[in-house]
C-alpha cells in the first residue's frame, strides 16, 4: 500500500494565499487566531494521520470488528490510536471553550479531517459523529445536559452515534417506529431497533452516548412527531460519575463491502432511559443540525480518498516500467519507461488531481463560511447560513461521486495489480462506495438542492451563493479569467432561476443533473480563482504543476457541465415519460 503523505503544501498555498486566512480572521474578530496558529495546527495533525492511523488502515481493512458476548472490539492498534488522539486534544478542536473545548475555526479543522479520512476513514468515522453529536447537544440539548455530557464527549472520554434508520424506515423518517414512554422522574424508557449504526458499540471509550429519534405516545403521525433523545450506554450519576449499564444492546455487526475496521451495528433498545433534547415533536430539526454537519464531513470523506487514490497512483506510475513513451525513450538506462510518461496514464492523474484539488478548494472555501457562521451575528451570520445550506448537498453528492471516479482510476493505473488487495488501491474503492450511500443518498442531496434549497427558498439561497462567488470573482487581477468566470456565474444563476417555476416533477427528474452542472461549474470559477493567483504563489515548483492541473480541468472537465446543462433542459420529459410498464415486460 502507497505511503500517505498530507498535501500541506497545498493546504498552505489554499489558507494564506488562496484565502488570505490572516485577513479573513480579522474580518470575522477571532481573536488568537492567525495563519501561523492554522498552519501549525495542520503540520501537527499531518503528523498524527501519517504515524498514528495511516499504518493501521490495511491492516484495520484485513482484521476488521468482532461482536463477543455483546461487547464489540475494533482491530488491533484503533483504540490506542483513538487515546494518543484524545490525549493530544484532536476530538476538542471545535468544541465549546465552556466545557474545555478549542474553538477554533473551522478553517483549521476541516484539512485536518481531510488528512485524517485519507489516512483511515474506517478509524476516522467514530470521531466524525462524536463531533457531530457535539454539535448537536451543544445547540439544542437543556443546560443540565450540557453540563452532565458535553465536556466528557469533546474531551473524547465518551464517543457519540447518531440513530435514525430503522429496517423500515431509510430515508422516510415518517416511518420509524421506536417509542418513547414519559417517566415520573423526567427520563423517557426508549424501545425499539435500529439499524447501520457506525460506532454502536466499540472499545474505544468507557460510555457511548447515542442520539436517537423516537416517537412519544401522543406524537402525530409523519416526521412532526418524532423527537430526539439522549440515551447513554452506561447511566451517568448525578455526581458525574458511570452508574449501572443501560438497556441497550448490540444485535449485530454489519458484514460490508468496505469500512471494515469500523463496526456498523444493530442497536436494541429495551426500555432504555433517555433524555430529552430540544422540544418534544421537535426532533427531526434537532437531528437535522447532526445531520448536516455530517453531510459535509462524509463529502470530506470523499475528498480524503481522492487525495490517497491519487497519491497511490502517482507512486505506482513513477515506479512502474512498461513499454516506451511514444513521445520517446525516457529511461535510456532502464528496459522500459516508466508509465507516468504514457499520455493516457498522465490523463487519468490530471482527472484525479484536478478533481480532488477542485474540490479540496470548495472544502476550504465551505470551512470559511461555517467560521462566518460561528464567530458572527446579523446578517452576515444568516448569509453564511445560506451559502453553507446551499453548498452542503453538493458538497456531499459531487465530493463522494467524485471519490468513486477517482479511486477507480487508481485501479486502471495499477492495471492488474490494481485489482489485488496486497496493493490497497482496491480498498479505496470499496471503502468510499458507502459514501454515496449514507447520510441520504446522493439522489437525496440532488433533490434537496433542487426542492429544498433552490425552488423552495424561491431562489434566495441560491442569489446569496452567487453574491459569495461573485466576491471570489471581482477579486481576480487576471482579466481572461475574470471574463470566464463571469461567464461561468452568469450563465449558472440564468439557469437556477429557470428552475424556478417548474414543477416538482420536472425538477425532480433533472435533480442530479443540476447538482453536477453546479458542482463543475462552481469549483470551475474556484479553479480560475487558484490559477489567478498561482503565478505569485511562494513555492513556484508547486505552482507551476498546479497550473497546468487547472488548466487541465478547464480544457477537459469543465465542459463536463454543459453535458448536464444540455439534460437540464432536455431529459425531463423523457424521465417523466416513463411508467413502470415500460420497464416490466414478459
Amino acid at each position: 500500500m502507497a505511503t500517505y503523505n498530507a498535501p500541506l503544501v497545498d493546504f498552505k498555498f489554499l489558507l494564506n494565499e488562496w484565502l488570505n486566512i490572516d485577513a479573513h480572521y480579522q474580518q470575522i474578530n477571532a481573536e488568537g487566531m492567525d495563519s501561523e496558529l492554522a498552519l501549525e495546527v495542520l503540520a501537527q495533525g499531518a503528523k498524527f494521520a501519517e504515524n498514528e492511523i495511516a499504518p493501521l488502515n490495511q491492516h484495520g481493512d484485513e482484521q476488521g470488528c468482532q461482536l463477543t458476548n455483546g461487547g464489540v472490539t475494533t482491530p488491533d492498534g484503533f483504540a490506542a490510536a483513538y487515546q494518543t488522539y484524545i490525549a493530544n486534544g484532536w476530538n476538542a478542536m471545535l468544541g465549546s471553550a465552556d466545557f474545555d473545548g478549542q474553538d477554533l475555526p473551522y478553517s483549521m479543522a476541516v484539512p485536518v479531517h481531510e488528512m485524517l479520512n485519507s489516512a483511515n476513514l474506517s478509524w476516522r468515522l467514530t470521531t466524525m459523529l462524536t463531533e457531530s453529536a457535539v454539535l448537536a447537544i451543544t445547540k439544542h440539548g437543556s443546560e443540565e445536559l450540557k453540563q452532565r455530557y458535553l465536556a466528557n464527549i469533546i474531551s473524547g472520554e465518551w464517543t457519540g452515534t447518531m440513530n435514525l434508520t430503522e429496517p423500515h424506515a431509510g430515508t422516510d423518517l415518517s416511518l420509524l417506529s421506536t417509542k418513547a414512554e414519559p417517566q415520573a422522574d423526567g427520563s423517557y424508557a426508549i424501545t425499539g431497533n435500529k439499524i447501520f449504526i457506525t460506532a454502536g458499540d466499540h472499545d474505544w471509550s468507557e460510555n457511548i452516548i447515542h442520539l436517537v429519534l423516537a416517537r412519544l405516545p401522543d406524537a402525530p403521525k409523519g416526521v412532526k412527531g418524532i423527537s430526539l433523545f439522549l440515551v447513554p450506554k452506561i447511566n451517568v450519576n448525578d455526581d458525574g460519575s458511570l452508574g449501572t449499564p443501560n438497556a441497550v444492546s448490540v444485535g449485530s455487526i454489519e458484514k460490508k463491502m468496505g469500512l471494515k475496521g469500523s463496526p456498523t451495528c444493530v442497536m436494541n433498545y429495551d426500555g432504555a432511559r433517555g433524555f430529552l433534547i430540544g422540544e418534544e415533536h421537535a426532533g427531526l430539526a434537532c437531528m437535522f443540525t447532526m445531520m448536516n454537519d455530517a453531510r459535509f464531513q462524509v463529502g470530506l470523506q470523499g475528498l480524503g480518498i481522492g487525495e490517497a487514490s491519487y497519491q497511490g497512483a502517482l507512486e505506482y506510475a513513477i515506479d512502474r516500467l512498461q513499454s516506451r513513451a511514444p513521445q520517446g525513450v525516457q529511461a535510456p538506462d532502464k528496459k522500459a519507461d516508466p508509465i507516468v510518461f504514457q499520455p493516457d496514464v498522465r490523463r487519468m492523474l490530471l482527472i484525479q488531481r484536478s478533481l480532488t484539488e477542485g474540490c479540496r478548494a470548495l472544502s476550504i472555501l465551505y470551512a470559511k463560511y461555517m467560521d462566518i457562521e460561528k464567530y458572527a451575528n446579523g446578517e452576515n451570520q444568516s448569509n453564511a447560513e445560506a451559502v453553507i445550506a446551499y453548498l452542503t448537498p453538493i458538497c456531499k453528492a459531487f465530493f463522494t461521486d467524485m471519490a468513486t471516479e477517482v479511486s477507480n482510476h487508481g485501479i486502471q493505473i495499477y492495471g492488474g495489480h490494481g485489482y489485488i488487495r496486497e496493493w490497497g488501491m482496491e480498498q479505496y474503492v470499496r471503502d468510499t462506495r458507502i459514501a454515496q450511500l449514507y447520510e441520504g443518498t446522493n439522489g437525496i442531496q440532488a433533490a434537496d438542492l433542487i426542492g429544498r434549497k433552490l425552488t423552495r427558498s424561491n431562489g434566495e439561497m441560491m442569489k446569496i451563493t452567487h453574491a459569495a462567488f461573485n466576491e471570489i470573482v471581482n477579486d481576480m487581477a487576471n482579466s481572461e479569467y475574470q471574463s470566464h468566470a463571469l461567464g461561468l456565474l452568469t450563465q449558472w444563476q440564468t439557469v437556477s432561476e429557470s428552475l424556478l417555476d417548474k414543477s416538482p416533477e420536472h425538477c425532480a427528474a433533472i435533480a442530479c443533473d443540476y447538482l453536477n452542472y453546479c458542482a463543475y461549474t462552481l469549483i470551475g470559477i474556484l479553479w480560475l480563482s487558484m490559477l489567478d493567483k498561482l503565478p505569485n504563489a511562494e513555492n513556484q515548483d508547486y505552482a507551476a504543476g498546479k497550473i497546468k492541473t487547472g488548466e487541465f480541468y478547464i480544457a477537459s472537465i469543465l465542459p463536463r457541465a454543459q453535458q448536464y446543462l444540455h439534460t437540464i433542459e432536455h431529459g425531463a420529459e423523457s424521465v417523466n415519460a416513463t411508467d413502470l410498464n415500460d420497464f416490466v415486460f414478459a
